[in-house]
């Protein structure tokens, strides 16, 4: 199979690579492993690839334009799996870990700062899988544990298939939408609830969306979250 990773550090993972399982695994031709850095697909001579947020907030988000050149230019076609890896996915676990490896193509995102943009997700990405509810400093480490996980199932790269598949196996609500410039990109606007000013409004669309994404992936955090508001 072939991993194709876009992050702004990926010599985090160069190391991982070279050695183990996954060495066995990439000498055996089972596994396939690219690095890309998202820089080398920002325009300008700063290669800048992060803008502040719509809307009012601390923090940076990823631009859309460098991440939707970095995947486009590894021709995905429609059985590509394109993952982000962010705190908001799906839980990771080792049933996840087995179907991901009978893929023959997936794409990571590594995210860092804030987030990346919506556009982004909502055209690019297939799956949002996350290795546990906290925050890392950036996508690169939870990749480097798909790509292990993964990479350990392959048919042979244990040396023996059946001991793999014998292995052991906050109130808060998940983060909003985040848009950052251009307004419009190939069509898609950044909704104009953010570009209005009206502090309060924006509070009540950034609420709104939380509950909607937190209903959508995570209903036990949801169930958590209004039983703790009746409490309070």
């Amino acid at each position: 199979m072939k991993i194709d990773v876009i992050a702004i550090f990926p010599e985090i993972l160069e190391m991982a690579l070279h050695v183990g399982i996954l060495k066995r695994a990439i000498d055996r031709d089972l596994l396939e492993v690219h690095l890309h850095n998202l820089r080398n697909f920002a325009e300008g001579n700063r290669r800048t690839v992060d803008d502040y947020p719509y809307g009012g907030e601390s923090g940076m988000i990823l631009k859309p334009e460098p991440l939707f050149a970095a995947v486009r230019s590894l021709e995905p076609t429609e059985v590509t799996r394109v993952i982000f890896l962010t705190p908001q996915g799906k839980p990771f676990n080792q049933r996840i870990a087995e179907e991901l490896s009978l893929e023959t193509h997936l794409v990571l995102i590594c995210g860092r700062y804030k987030g990346i943009d919506q556009r982004v997700r909502e055209k690019l990405i297939t799956d949002e899988i996350s290795i546990g509810d906290y925050v890392l400093s950036g996508g690169e480490v939870p990749a480097l544990v798909l790509i292990d996980a993964i990479g350990r199932v392959l048919p042979s790269a244990l040396g023996d298939y059946e001991s793999a598949q014998n292995d052991s196996f906050s109130r808060e609500l998940l983060d909003h939408p985040h848009y950052t410039r251009p307004a419009e990109f190939e069509g898609m606007k950044v909704p104009d609830i953010l570009l209005s000013g009206h502090h309060q409004k924006i509070t009540d669309w950034k609420r709104d969306r939380s509950l909607e994404k937190t209903a959508e992936q995570r209903p036990d955090l949801l169930h958590k979250f209004k039983n703790n508001e009746v409490l309070d």
